[in-house]
């Protein structure tokens, strides 16, 4: 089995924010960050050079492949603001039809800018994440 290529690393948040280009994707990306930290109750972390993560879990699948990887987190992407959200959607769809303009992966979320969404719907869906992903996980953790 291989291991998860991305893993945390020392690099600074901050440091990392300050360098997001334009502007506008940088001041989004501070409110997430503000966001996350607040629902997760985590500090924020660098994961590889570009995603920003709260908190960690233990993942064991039935296949027996098993890893460590974050609660919740972002990245800003040159075509999007890619949000991660652990636990997928499949008890979102409420949400997702509240959220706003959006398009979504199996955990990923693309917004273009936070201007096209509800940020409280944001928060209940990030909530809502970490809480299914606690839950699955927790006999591992």
């Amino acid at each position: 089995m291989s291991d998860v290529k991305t893993q945390p690393t020392d690099q600074s948040v901050d440091a990392f924010i300050d360098s997001i280009e334009p502007e506008s994707k940088r001041d989004d990306a501070r409110e997430v960050l503000k966001l996350m930290k607040k629902v997760s109750g985590e500090d924020p972390i660098m994961w590889g050079d570009s995603i920003v993560g709260f908190g960690k879990y233990h993942y064991v699948y039935e296949s027996g492949r098993e890893g460590d990887w974050m609660l919740t987190g972002f990245s800003p992407r040159k075509q999007s603001l890619t949000l991660y959200l652990m636990s997928g959607y499949e008890k979102m769809a409420e949400l997702l039809q509240k959220l706003g303009k959006y398009k979504h992966s199996v955990s990923c979320l693309y917004i273009k800018r936070l201007s096209d969404i509800d940020m409280d719907v944001l928060e209940e869906m990030i909530r809502t994440s970490i809480e299914i992903i606690k839950k699955r996980y927790a006999e591992h953790n």
